[in-house]
């Protein structure tokens, strides 16, 4: 045990901006928050002008019920928003509006892969609320500055809140990429941390062993990837571990993550759900989601990621690496079956192996994705390559041609079937008239020369002219002197 004495307990807060077009309580546009000019889209609502009323995003609730369904959570047809009241420079209003006490969905988990095993993990809540604006620090004039935008202000997240369930640096990382590939599968939201349009705080601390009650945590703020997150996380747990035994106390409170050095660094003692004054939002009535938007939503959910990795595992046998890869993004496991459904006869893993290397790094190159080629022409491809119509070499010089320049790949096939490769058949048929026409040098092979086999092996590879590749022209030679 890593923490003797000592069980690390973790649990995290994601807050999801939500992929729509307008913000959550008014009709300012989301807009990029890298390329848009500062306070640019905003309005009275959204930078809270006393006497401006807030009007709910329904398409922002229809995202955030189809996330809960996905995490499995039972969904409170009715909600209420809240104030949770805090002052700072970025929340206009003085406090933010979000559910508290009634929240959309309560008590659902995810399931994700680990070393030891299938580990579920439990949601306590997912609820909607609006964001802050943010701060900008600058240098004027010479004098430190912090400058306020409010285009952030008011864009809509989705908070999804877990039990303290985890309990290693790797079950949070499963956690973040399940996750994420739960919220890109439900087309709600990217999983960029980079940009801030995800972020993931984890709480962390560690329970003395044999006692029920958890140890004082801390939120790690700042993270802007899945890597920061476990080396937070991990940092966060050999401090604590640490103060503990040296006999002192962890303190509870909010810490920043410094990328640079590998540390976290105090921000604010942590605040707990008093210190907010949460009341019931006067301006905006209950949600109500009734029994056929309900039944509207769980219809159109998709497969989910887990779900998918595991019918997959049990239909086309995968290696483990190669099934993470393909249910990793929606549009790939939909493209890896559909080439399937195009081509029947297709070898799951010759699709898979060649989805995952070649196409992915042509697609790279070009650059383009998964729209610049049908899984009907990739299909060709890979058919005629299984037949052996065209060689590996020529296979990757078609697919490069076709994304690159839309080259016709029938035309292709076509033409190079006319320099093909011998076929299994025809060169195990070349091998045996080589070998009957060589009977002196085969006799020689058997008593011990092993230079009469590069001598065979160079006579079969004129013949072939091309039109074999040497490693299998290496195997049919060994196979047919070892029977002989």
């Amino acid at each position: 045990m890593k923490y003797p004495g000592y069980q690390p307990t973790i649990g995290i807060e994601v807050h999801a901006v939500m992929k729509t077009k307008t913000k959550l309580f008014c009709n300012c546009p989301v807009v990029n928050p890298v390329h848009a000019e500062p306070n640019t889209a905003i309005c009275p609502v959204c930078t809270g002008i006393p006497g401006a009323m807030p009007v709910l995003n329904r398409h922002a609730v229809e995202q955030a019920l189809r996330v809960s369904l996905a995490l499995g959570c039972h969904i409170n047809q009715t909600s209420i928003f809240a104030r949770k009241s805090y002052f700072y420079p970025d929340l206009p209003k003085g406090y933010q509006i979000s559910q508290y006490e009634l929240p959309i969905a309560e008590n659902g988990h995810i399931q994700v892969h680990t070393s030891e095993g299938i580990k579920t993990i439990r949601i306590h809540r997912a609820h909607i609320e609006e964001d802050t604006g943010k701060l900008q620090h600058r240098i004027v004039d010479g004098k430190s500055v912090s400058l306020v935008d409010l285009n952030r202000s008011s864009v809509p997240l989705l908070e999804i809140v877990t039990e303290p369930d985890m309990h290693s640096v790797e079950e949070v990382r499963a956690y973040a990429e399940m996750l994420i590939k739960i919220l890109r599968y439900t087309g709600v939201n990217d999983g960029e941390l980079e940009l801030g349009m995800l972020r993931i705080e984890p709480n962390v601390s560690l329970k003395k062993i044999g006692q029920d009650k958890l140890g004082d945590r801390t939120e790690v703020k700042n993270l802007n990837s899945v890597r920061s997150l476990e080396r937070a996380v991990a940092f966060e747990l050999d401090r604590q571990y640490q103060i503990l035994i040296q006999g002192g106390k962890i303190k509870q409170q909010t810490v920043g993550w410094d990328e640079t050095n590998q540390i976290t660094i105090p921000q604010r003692s942590k605040e707990d759900a008093e210190d907010y004054r949460y009341f019931p939002e006067p301006d905006l009535p209950p949600l109500i989601i009734d029994d056929q938007w309900l039944a509207q939503a769980k219809a159109q959910l998709p497969e989910l990621p887990f779900a998918k990795q595991q019918r997959f595992q049990q239909a086309y046998q995968l290696p483990e690496n190669i099934l993470t890869w393909l249910v990793a993004e929606k549009d790939r496991a939909d493209f890896f079956e559909a080439t399937l459904a195009a081509a029947p006869t297709l070898s799951p893993s010759l699709v898979a192996t060649w989805q995952t290397n070649e196409l992915t790094a042509i697609l790279k190159t070009a650059p383009a994705d998964y729209k610049a080629i049908t899984p009907a022409n990739f299909a060709l491809i890979l058919t005629a390559l299984q037949e052996e119509n065209i060689n590996r070499k020529k296979a990757k010089s078609i697919l490069t041609a076709h994304i690159q320049t839309n080259a016709d790949i029938q035309t292709a096939i076509q033409n190079a079937k006319s320099k093909a490769q011998l076929s299994s058949k025809e060169l195990t048929t070349l091998v045996q008239s080589i070998l009957a026409n060589h009977q002196s040098e085969v006799e020689k092979f058997h008593s011990g020369n092993q230079a009469t086999l590069n001598w065979l092996f160079g006579q079969i590879m004129q013949a072939v002219k091309g039109q074999a590749n040497a490693d299998a022209i290496k195997n049919e030679l060994n196979k047919q002197l070892e029977q002989k």
